[in-house]
Protein backbone atom coordinates (compact mmCIF):
# COMPACT_ATOMS: atom_id res chain seq x y z
CA UNK A 1 0.00 0.00 0.00
CA UNK A 2 1.27 3.16 -1.18
CA UNK A 3 2.09 5.76 1.59
CA UNK A 4 0.67 9.29 1.26
CA UNK A 5 3.64 12.37 1.39
CA UNK A 6 2.44 14.97 -0.61
CA UNK A 7 -0.53 16.30 0.58
CA UNK A 8 -2.80 19.23 -0.85
CA UNK A 9 -5.39 21.30 1.52
CA UNK A 10 -8.42 23.52 -0.04
CA UNK A 11 -9.53 26.26 2.64
CA UNK A 12 -7.11 28.20 4.69
CA UNK A 13 -9.05 28.66 7.72
CA UNK A 14 -9.31 26.98 11.75
CA UNK A 15 -9.76 23.18 10.11
CA UNK A 16 -7.58 23.92 6.70
CA UNK A 17 -4.42 25.06 9.02
CA UNK A 18 -4.98 22.73 11.40
CA UNK A 19 -4.98 19.52 8.70
CA UNK A 20 -1.84 21.70 7.21
CA UNK A 21 -0.30 21.54 10.55
CA UNK A 22 -0.34 18.11 11.86
CA UNK A 23 0.16 16.94 8.20
CA UNK A 24 3.52 19.01 8.15
CA UNK A 25 4.28 18.31 11.85
CA UNK A 26 4.07 14.17 10.37
CA UNK A 27 6.70 14.95 7.76
CA UNK A 28 4.17 15.30 4.77
CA UNK A 29 4.63 17.82 2.00
CA UNK A 30 1.71 20.38 2.30
CA UNK A 31 0.08 22.83 -0.40
CA UNK A 32 -2.12 24.92 1.42
CA UNK A 33 -4.87 26.33 -0.93
CA UNK A 34 -7.26 29.27 -0.71
CA UNK A 35 -9.01 31.91 -3.01
CA UNK A 36 -5.51 33.49 -3.66
CA UNK A 37 -1.98 33.21 -2.61
CA UNK A 38 -2.48 36.31 -0.24
CA UNK A 39 -5.45 34.39 1.73
CA UNK A 40 -3.09 30.97 1.86
CA UNK A 41 -0.32 32.62 3.18
CA UNK A 42 -2.44 34.83 5.82
CA UNK A 43 -3.17 31.02 6.85
CA UNK A 44 0.84 29.89 7.07
CA UNK A 45 1.13 33.37 9.00
CA UNK A 46 -1.58 32.08 11.74
CA UNK A 47 0.04 28.54 11.64
CA UNK A 48 3.63 30.33 12.20
CA UNK A 49 1.98 31.89 15.15
CA UNK A 50 0.52 28.63 16.81
CA UNK A 51 3.28 26.94 16.26
CA UNK A 52 5.46 30.02 18.25
CA UNK A 53 2.91 28.87 21.10
CA UNK A 54 4.31 25.89 21.29
CA UNK A 55 7.77 26.77 21.28
CA UNK A 56 7.38 29.31 24.39
CA UNK A 57 5.53 26.84 26.57
CA UNK A 58 8.60 24.51 25.34
CA UNK A 59 6.30 21.88 23.53
CA UNK A 60 8.71 21.96 20.43
CA UNK A 61 12.11 23.45 19.46
CA UNK A 62 12.69 26.27 17.60
CA UNK A 63 14.50 24.35 15.21
CA UNK A 64 11.20 21.72 14.53
CA UNK A 65 8.86 24.89 14.08
CA UNK A 66 11.06 25.87 11.28
CA UNK A 67 10.97 22.75 10.05
CA UNK A 68 7.33 22.35 9.60
CA UNK A 69 7.00 25.68 8.76
CA UNK A 70 9.14 24.77 5.42
CA UNK A 71 7.14 21.33 4.76
CA UNK A 72 4.11 24.05 4.13
CA UNK A 73 3.70 25.86 1.18
CA UNK A 74 0.89 28.73 0.23
CA UNK A 75 -0.80 29.01 -2.95
CA UNK A 76 -4.06 29.93 -4.91
CA UNK A 77 -3.43 27.29 -7.78
CA UNK A 78 -5.17 24.36 -8.11
CA UNK A 79 -2.18 23.39 -10.71
CA UNK A 80 0.10 23.16 -7.04
CA UNK A 81 -1.56 19.97 -6.50
CA UNK A 82 -0.10 18.11 -9.34
CA UNK A 83 1.97 15.75 -7.35
CA UNK A 84 -0.58 15.28 -4.37
CA UNK A 85 -1.65 11.76 -3.46
CA UNK A 86 -4.40 13.54 -1.51
CA UNK A 87 -6.37 16.47 -1.64
CA UNK A 88 -8.50 17.31 2.16
CA UNK A 89 -11.46 19.47 1.31
CA UNK A 90 -11.98 21.58 4.55
CA UNK A 91 -14.56 24.48 3.10
CA UNK A 92 -17.57 26.35 4.37
CA UNK A 93 -20.39 23.52 5.13
CA UNK A 94 -22.17 23.95 1.57
CA UNK A 95 -22.67 21.12 -0.84
CA UNK A 96 -22.84 23.67 -4.39
CA UNK A 97 -19.34 24.57 -2.65
CA UNK A 98 -18.01 21.36 -1.64
CA UNK A 99 -18.92 19.91 -5.17
CA UNK A 100 -17.85 22.93 -7.19
CA UNK A 101 -14.02 22.65 -5.17
CA UNK A 102 -14.11 19.07 -5.40
CA UNK A 103 -14.36 18.51 -9.50
CA UNK A 104 -11.75 21.65 -9.44
CA UNK A 105 -9.40 19.04 -7.25
CA UNK A 106 -10.43 15.91 -9.72
CA UNK A 107 -9.16 17.72 -12.37
CA UNK A 108 -5.47 18.66 -11.03
CA UNK A 109 -4.81 16.18 -9.14
CA UNK A 110 -2.84 13.21 -10.03
CA UNK A 111 -4.41 9.63 -11.29
CA UNK A 112 -4.93 7.52 -8.47
CA UNK A 113 -4.83 10.42 -5.85
CA UNK A 114 -7.44 10.33 -2.70
CA UNK A 115 -9.95 13.02 -2.95
CA UNK A 116 -10.73 13.61 1.06
CA UNK A 117 -13.44 16.14 2.38
CA UNK A 118 -13.39 17.34 6.03
CA UNK A 119 -17.24 17.84 5.99
CA UNK A 120 -19.16 17.56 9.34
CA UNK A 121 -22.64 16.26 7.82
CA UNK A 122 -22.61 16.47 4.16
CA UNK A 123 -23.49 13.16 1.65
CA UNK A 124 -19.97 11.64 0.83
CA UNK A 125 -21.48 9.53 -1.70
CA UNK A 126 -22.61 12.96 -2.97
CA UNK A 127 -19.64 14.67 -3.60
CA UNK A 128 -17.88 11.04 -5.01
CA UNK A 129 -20.44 10.91 -7.57
CA UNK A 130 -19.13 14.71 -8.47
CA UNK A 131 -15.53 13.21 -9.78
CA UNK A 132 -14.56 11.22 -11.97
CA UNK A 133 -12.98 8.79 -9.50
CA UNK A 134 -15.86 7.86 -6.75
CA UNK A 135 -13.49 5.30 -5.79
CA UNK A 136 -10.85 7.59 -4.46
CA UNK A 137 -13.31 9.35 -2.26
CA UNK A 138 -13.70 9.45 1.69
CA UNK A 139 -14.83 11.49 4.06
CA UNK A 140 -11.68 12.37 6.64
CA UNK A 141 -13.65 14.86 9.65
CA UNK A 142 -11.08 15.94 12.07
CA UNK A 143 -12.25 17.25 15.27
CA UNK A 144 -11.51 21.10 16.12
CA UNK A 145 -9.07 21.98 17.06
CA UNK A 146 -7.04 19.73 14.70
CA UNK A 147 -4.16 20.08 16.03
CA UNK A 148 -4.80 18.74 19.68
CA UNK A 149 -7.72 16.51 19.22
CA UNK A 150 -7.03 12.74 18.72
CA UNK A 151 -10.40 11.56 17.00
CA UNK A 152 -10.81 11.23 12.99
CA UNK A 153 -13.74 10.19 11.93
CA UNK A 154 -13.50 7.88 8.81
CA UNK A 155 -16.69 7.98 6.29
CA UNK A 156 -16.81 5.88 3.89
CA UNK A 157 -19.13 6.58 0.27
CA UNK A 158 -20.76 3.49 -1.29
CA UNK A 159 -18.04 3.95 -4.05
CA UNK A 160 -15.07 4.03 -2.07
CA UNK A 161 -12.57 1.11 -2.36
CA UNK A 162 -11.03 -0.55 -0.09
CA UNK A 163 -7.63 0.60 -0.86
CA UNK A 164 -8.63 4.18 -0.26
CA UNK A 165 -10.10 3.14 3.29
CA UNK A 166 -7.13 1.26 4.50
CA UNK A 167 -4.76 4.32 3.12
CA UNK A 168 -6.51 6.95 4.64
CA UNK A 169 -7.20 5.30 8.06
CA UNK A 170 -3.00 4.67 7.75
CA UNK A 171 -2.49 8.65 7.40
CA UNK A 172 -5.01 9.17 10.61
CA UNK A 173 -2.64 7.04 12.44
CA UNK A 174 0.21 8.74 11.02
CA UNK A 175 -0.93 12.12 12.05
CA UNK A 176 -1.35 10.35 15.62
CA UNK A 177 -4.88 10.48 15.67
CA UNK A 178 -7.52 7.40 16.78
CA UNK A 179 -9.79 6.79 13.88
CA UNK A 180 -13.72 5.56 13.82
CA UNK A 181 -15.68 4.44 10.73
CA UNK A 182 -19.05 5.68 10.12
CA UNK A 183 -21.70 5.36 7.77
CA UNK A 184 -22.44 7.65 5.34
CA UNK A 185 -25.08 8.88 7.26
CA UNK A 186 -25.98 12.61 8.01
CA UNK A 187 -24.32 13.90 10.95
CA UNK A 188 -22.06 10.72 11.06
CA UNK A 189 -21.41 9.57 14.78
CA UNK A 190 -19.79 12.39 16.03
CA UNK A 191 -22.35 15.05 14.94
CA UNK A 192 -25.36 13.00 15.08
CA UNK A 193 -24.78 12.96 18.93
CA UNK A 194 -23.58 16.40 19.52
CA UNK A 195 -25.49 19.03 17.62
CA UNK A 196 -29.14 17.93 19.37
CA UNK A 197 -27.50 18.46 22.64
CA UNK A 198 -26.00 22.10 21.69
CA UNK A 199 -29.87 22.71 19.62
CA UNK A 200 -31.32 22.01 23.47
CA UNK A 201 -29.07 24.12 24.86
CA UNK A 202 -30.37 27.01 22.41
CA UNK A 203 -33.74 25.88 23.42
CA UNK A 204 -33.49 26.02 26.94
CA UNK A 205 -31.77 29.63 26.64
CA UNK A 206 -34.45 30.54 24.05
CA UNK A 207 -37.37 29.56 26.85
CA UNK A 208 -35.25 31.12 29.80
CA UNK A 209 -34.75 28.63 31.52
CA UNK A 210 -30.99 29.97 32.61
CA UNK A 211 -28.15 32.15 31.76
CA UNK A 212 -25.50 30.92 29.05
CA UNK A 213 -23.31 30.57 32.05
CA UNK A 214 -25.87 28.20 34.35
CA UNK A 215 -26.48 26.32 30.84
CA UNK A 216 -22.72 25.58 30.27
CA UNK A 217 -21.97 25.19 34.24
CA UNK A 218 -24.59 22.43 34.36
CA UNK A 219 -23.16 20.55 31.81
CA UNK A 220 -19.71 20.83 32.67
CA UNK A 221 -19.63 20.17 36.24
CA UNK A 222 -23.30 17.87 35.93
CA UNK A 223 -22.09 16.49 33.11
CA UNK A 224 -18.51 16.48 33.64
CA UNK A 225 -18.23 17.71 29.89
CA UNK A 226 -14.87 20.08 29.94
CA UNK A 227 -16.77 22.41 28.05
CA UNK A 228 -20.31 24.00 28.19
CA UNK A 229 -22.32 23.57 25.45
CA UNK A 230 -22.69 27.08 24.30
CA UNK A 231 -19.40 27.39 25.01
CA UNK A 232 -18.51 25.05 22.26
CA UNK A 233 -20.93 26.00 19.88
CA UNK A 234 -19.30 29.25 20.21
CA UNK A 235 -16.06 27.62 19.30
CA UNK A 236 -17.46 25.66 16.37
CA UNK A 237 -19.26 28.65 14.85
CA UNK A 238 -22.64 29.26 15.25
CA UNK A 239 -23.26 29.34 11.36
CA UNK A 240 -21.60 25.79 10.97
CA UNK A 241 -24.21 24.38 13.81
CA UNK A 242 -26.47 25.91 12.18
CA UNK A 243 -25.48 24.36 8.70
CA UNK A 244 -25.52 20.92 10.12
CA UNK A 245 -28.51 20.98 12.16
CA UNK A 246 -30.60 21.90 8.93
CA UNK A 247 -28.62 19.02 7.27
CA UNK A 248 -29.97 16.72 10.01
CA UNK A 249 -33.72 18.15 9.58
CA UNK A 250 -33.87 18.24 6.27
CA UNK A 251 -32.26 14.79 5.49
CA UNK A 252 -33.60 12.85 8.51
CA UNK A 253 -37.15 14.59 8.08
CA UNK A 254 -37.35 14.47 11.89
CA UNK A 255 -38.34 17.72 13.77
CA UNK A 256 -36.46 16.99 16.70
CA UNK A 257 -33.23 17.96 14.48
CA UNK A 258 -35.64 21.32 14.04
CA UNK A 259 -32.62 24.65 14.87
CA UNK A 260 -33.88 26.75 17.41
CA UNK A 261 -34.86 30.21 16.59
CA UNK A 262 -32.22 31.57 18.65
CA UNK A 263 -29.63 29.81 16.59
CA UNK A 264 -31.36 31.26 13.39
CA UNK A 265 -31.31 34.85 14.74
CA UNK A 266 -27.72 34.68 15.74
CA UNK A 267 -26.35 33.33 12.84
CA UNK A 268 -28.29 36.24 10.93
CA UNK A 269 -26.77 39.21 13.34
CA UNK A 270 -23.49 37.66 12.23
CA UNK A 271 -22.93 36.78 16.10
CA UNK A 272 -21.02 33.32 14.79
CA UNK A 273 -19.18 32.54 17.79
CA UNK A 274 -15.56 33.56 18.58
CA UNK A 275 -14.54 34.26 14.97
CA UNK A 276 -16.47 36.94 14.93
CA UNK A 277 -16.31 38.15 18.40
CA UNK A 278 -20.04 37.55 19.35
CA UNK A 279 -22.04 34.34 20.31
CA UNK A 280 -23.34 33.33 22.87
CA UNK A 281 -20.34 35.30 24.90
CA UNK A 282 -18.59 38.05 23.90
CA UNK A 283 -14.97 37.91 22.76
CA UNK A 284 -14.77 41.32 22.04
CA UNK A 285 -11.12 42.68 23.02
CA UNK A 286 -12.39 45.03 25.93
CA UNK A 287 -14.57 41.85 27.15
Amino acid sequence: MASIEVLGVIGAGQMGRGIAQVAANAGLEVHLLDVDQATAQGGVERISKSLSRLVGKGKIEESTRGEILGRIHATGDYASFGEANMVVEAATENFGLKSKLFKLADEAAPEGAILATNTSSISITKLAACTGRPERVVGMHFMNPVPVMKLVELIRALQTSDETYAQTKALAERFGKTAITSLDRPGFIVNRILIPFINEACFALQENLGTPEDIDLGAKLGLNHPLGPLALADLIGLDTCLSIAEVLHSELGDDKYRPAAILRNYVAAGWLGRKSGRGFYDYSEKK
